[in-house]
């Protein structure tokens, strides 16, 4: 559709708008729009096409704008020639109305009293359109009424019989007689089965692979899309697994029972915003189900802002629209560089209100396990955005047991995990995501008696309440530092630093608030590897209190 104040020569290289339809080689129609008859017909054809082929086809409709691009327009101030010529021209309905006059079809009188008769039901409030369906079809409703009207709460029942956890994960890691995987594959699944008998604790994709098992088990659609899926692009999912004699695929998630809800696992183009866009209608009109859209990287969801602006954060709120769409941004600070760290954190807290959408960090297997059951079980449908982890996904510490995910729930604030005294903590040190296990294991390699670390592992909707209970076990802080990889400017410190004073000014104590991280910078993160290894180094540094002397030693 064009646009009355831009120069058709500034819109496009080509003859025809429709050109760029050559590249998937479908049909184009061009018709007439001065043509009523042939715009029928061309339509027709269309759609025979469509049907008949089950393919794309383009209908080009060439016409103009009589009148500007809207009531108020004056289209000659900006195309005075293109006007002029415009102005002339017989309008399509009299141009219609004098060929089937001479086709002695209807008479002049007849053409002016269907205007007539036409202007009168407009000025009545009638319908003017013959074949206008007045009955929805009622059979393409969804019922949303158990997902409407619930206050929002971050505290469900995610639990899931041991027993069956075990079975599906028996399921989802046996494979078809004469299947062979690629080596580093087989390894995979071979230490998936070990997980299953306690042998080894469990990581992130095996946790992750199990929540979606026991949702199909449980009843719930789910459907995952997004940039190499299948695999993952850290190669951590693998619900995808190609045989290497025939390439055929096989989808353990498929195979979780009889009659099992479907499972959709598609890999799709790094064409993010029209991926989520989909995905985001998909999930307003399923509620049964957990929608997943991932980012191959974080940051590649800066492609899709549009869809993120304008549907996930304020769908609801603008036109009463709930969607449970789950997004899994890969963050991380390794040392990859700008294009390649940051899910702008910052972007989403910065369009939290009104219990919107949910922001996480998560830092365990068990962690996102019960994040996934919660937006699915849980008769609440809001938005989830997952700070997906990328070195967390085969961390050493990033593990979880079989009986966490059986038995355990999703943690809005996890505690120090260390048997330290809490009477001697004096700092207190809080962060999300995976920073926390660049801070834990430098605090056990010092042996710091005197500070804690406390995740907050989901960033909104706040969790004040829980946040406050935590924090008041441990009765003679005197510093609490925010620490986080981003710069100043980005990640969650500007969201957090407020809500920290009103906690502190609720407790009555008097404690020091202090930033630990990044200067501000106009980049996501640096471009050099050494200069990441030194940021990151400081900032433990910093959040932990520790000096460092020109000679590299520390105290």
């Amino acid at each position: 559709v064009g646009f009355t104040t831009s120069d058709p020569r500034d819109t496009r290289s080509t003859e025809y708008c429709t050109d760029v339809a050559k590249m998937i080689q479908a049909p184009i129609f061009h018709v007439n729009g001065d043509d009523p008859e042939a715009v029928i017909f061309a339509t027709q054809i269309a759609h025979d096409f469509r049907h008949e082929f089950r393919k794309d086809v383009i209908l080009d409709l060439f016409c103009y704008r009589r009148r500007g691009h809207n009531e108020a327009d004056e289209p000659s101030a900006t195309q005075p020639l293109m006007y002029q010529v415009i102005n002339k021209k017989a309008t399509t309905r009299t141009l219609y109305a004098d060929q089937l006059v001479q086709e002695k079809v209807l008479d002049r009188a007849s053409a002016d009293a269907m205007i007539e008769g036409y202007r009168s039901d407009l000025e009545a409030g009638n319908h003017v359109a013959n074949a206008l369906v007045r009955e929805p079809n009622k059979k393409m409703f969804v019922d949303w009424s158990p997902y409407l009207g619930h206050e929002y709460t971050d505290v469900w029942d995610t639990t899931f019989k041991l027993d069956r956890l075990k079975e599906l994960g028996k399921t989802m890691n046996t494979l078809p007689e004469g299947f062979v995987l690629q080596r580093q594959v087989q390894k995979v699944i071979d230490d998936r089965i070990k997980m299953q008998t306690g042998e080894m604790p469990l990581n992130w994709g095996a946790a992750e692979t199990l929540a979606y098992a026991t949702l199909l088990d449980d009843g719930f659609l789910v459907r995952i899309t997004g940039e190499d899926v299948g695999r993952g692009t850290f190669s951590h999912r693998h619900a995808k697994l190609h045989n290497q004699v025939d390439g055929s695929v096989y989808i353990p998630l498929c195979h979780i029972k009889e009659n099992q809800p479907r499972i959709a696992v598609y890999d799709s183009l790094l064409s993010e915003e029209a991926v989520l866009a989909f995905e985001y209608g998909y999930s307003t009109t399923l509620p049964k189900s957990l929608i997943v859209w991932e980012a191959q990287f974080g940051d590649f969801a800066n492609c899709a802002q549009v869809v993120i602006d304008q549907f996930i954060a304020s769908g609801e709120t603008k036109w009463e629209r709930v969607c449970g769409l789950t997004m899994l941004l890969p963050h991380g600070y390794e040392g990859q560089g700008p294009e390649h760290s940051s899910a702008r954190l910052e972007r989403f807290l910065q369009l939290c209100a009104e219990d919107n959408m949910q922001v996480m960090t998560p830092t365990t297997p068990a962690q996102i396990f019960h994040a996934l059951r919660r937006q699915a079980v849980r008769p609440i449908r809001k938005p989830m955005i997952v700070m997906s982890p990328k070195s967390l996904l085969r961390h050493k510490l990033a593990t979880s047991t079989l009986d966490e995910l059986a038995n355990g729930t999703f943690q809005t604030v996890i505690d120090e995990i260390d048997p330290i005294n809490k009477a001697d903590v004096t700092r207190l040190v809080l962060c999300g995501g995976k920073v926390y296990y660049d801070l834990l294991e430098k605090r056990r390699e010092l042996g710091l008696s005197n500070t804690a670390i406390v995740r907050v592992e989901q960033l909104y909707p706040y969790p004040q309440q829980r946040l406050a209970e935590v924090m008041a076990e441990y009765p003679n802080i005197k510093e609490l530092v925010w620490a986080q990889e981003e710069p100043k400017n980005q990640g969650a410190w500007l969201f957090i630093v407020p809500r920290l004073y009103e906690d502190v000014l609720k407790s009555g104590k008097q404690i020091s608030i202090s930033y630990a991280g990044r200067e501000a910078s106009a980049a996501p993160a640096c471009g050099s590897p050494y200069l990441h290894a030194k940021q990151q180094a400081q900032l433990i540094n910093d959040a932990l209190a520790i000096e460092v002397e020109q000679s590299g030693d520390s105290k």
